[in-house]
């Protein structure tokens, strides 16, 4: 694990991926090159074990592409992207966007894992040139229970590798629920007791196979801390996702839709709230980062340096920290981009003028 305050960042917005570099700016940050300019990119990874970078497209009507470049985004290739295979004679599932894309662990040097929208989790054992459907998820017979949160199809947006074990996998679902695999994605266990779901009747509260986990997180140093931005609240496991708790004392609200979890302090996390399902703004109007730093049993709301009055909604992936801890950063649905020196107390905007922002990484 790299506990040193990354300098680059990559931002994946709806008109391109933009590198985000280290500079002697107001905001300390200037934007750099934009790769694969005015088309939507849902997803990058860096590659830490082979420098490889990886960039994943949603086209619409003319599909999903997956492109990968060795020489530092110099150039780029593109791979074949996952696709499902036929289905009783006809053709399968058209993947409409890949929602969660990562590396398979330090021991699996060539190991890929893709999820996508359907509910999907694809593998590839040689650098993304060929994938591979996972059907001992896609067969689960809960999955005739999932169904569409925000998308008209549920969706896996999230895979933990666990470090300690790359055969060990947590994957969550909008609305399936999160599942466990501890045979590399040979069989799948539904776990995620103490979640609750307040959008079916109340006898199906706490049903697993229904349950909207919009993000997960994992402190990397203590892997069996992780942090759930749900539907219906917040909440943490100390099990690796097994049994959750509530965390009843975040504010201004428990809705929103990104977590990210301190790399090396498993009491610390960030979230940003928001007002859920008719309305999707900012809670009370205002674009704040809550923050725990005890687990869970309180909160500070920090907005030294964000907009009020605010319409930003930070989707699941667009908030992230660096391997220090100290260095976030955020993007929004209207084009900002916010960078923290002080694990959120302050922050400076880098851009108010880029495309709706779907992903923040440090690179």
């Amino acid at each position: 694990m790299n506990s040193a305050a990354a300098d680059t960042l990559f931002v994946a917005t709806r008109k391109g991926l933009m590198e985000v570099r280290r500079a002697p700016t107001p905001s300390g940050w200037r934007i750099g090159r934009c790769h694969f300019i005015a088309e939507p990119v849902t997803l990058a990874l860096l590659d830490p074990r082979s420098g490889a970078r990886y960039a994943a497209l949603a086209h619409g009507h003319f599909g999903v592409k997956l492109h990968r470049s060795d020489d530092g985004g110099d150039t780029w290739r593109e791979l074949p992207a996952p696709a499902h295979p036929p289905e009783d004679g006809g053709e399968g599932p058209s993947v409409s966007m890949v929602w969660s894309l990562e590396h398979g662990g330090a021991d699996r040097p060539d190991r890929l894992w893709a999820g996508t929208l359907p509910g999907g989790l694809f593998r590839s054992d040689d650098g993304g040139e060929s994938w591979a459907l996972v059907e001992s998820l896609w067969n689960v017979p809960e999955r005739a229970r999932w169904f569409g949160g925000g998308y008209d199809e549920p969706g896996l947006h999230t895979l933990l590798v666990d470090p300690r074990d790359s055969d060990t996998l947590t994957a969550a679902v909008s609305c399936g629920g999160i599942w466990r695999s501890r045979d590399a994605g040979a069989s799948w266990q539904s776990v995620g007791e103490g979640l609750r779901a307040d959008y079916v009747p109340p006898d199906q509260a706490h049903d697993l196979p229904i349950q909207d986990p919009h993000r997960l997180a994992v402190c990397a140093a203590r892997p069996d801390v992780v942090w759930c931005q749900h539907h219906n609240g917040v909440f943490r496991s100390e099990d690796a996702g097994v049994t959750w708790r509530t965390l009843d004392a975040i504010r201004p609200s428990g809705f929103g839709f990104a977590v990210v979890a301190h790399p090396t302090d498993p009491d610390t996390a960030w979230f940003v709230p928001a007002v859920k399902d008719e309305e999707r703004v900012p809670a009370d109007r205002r674009l704040v980062v809550a923050r725990t730093r005890d687990g869970g049993a309180s909160f500070e709301v920090l907005d030294r340096g964000l907009p009020s009055p605010s319409f930003d909604i930070v989707y699941r992936h667009a908030l992230a920290a660096d391997g220090s801890g100290e260095r976030l950063a955020m993007g929004s649905t209207t084009g900002n981009l916010f960078v923290s020196e002080d694990a959120g107390d302050s922050w400076q905007l880098v851009s108010a003028h880029l495309p709706p922002i779907h992903q923040v990484a440090f690179g």
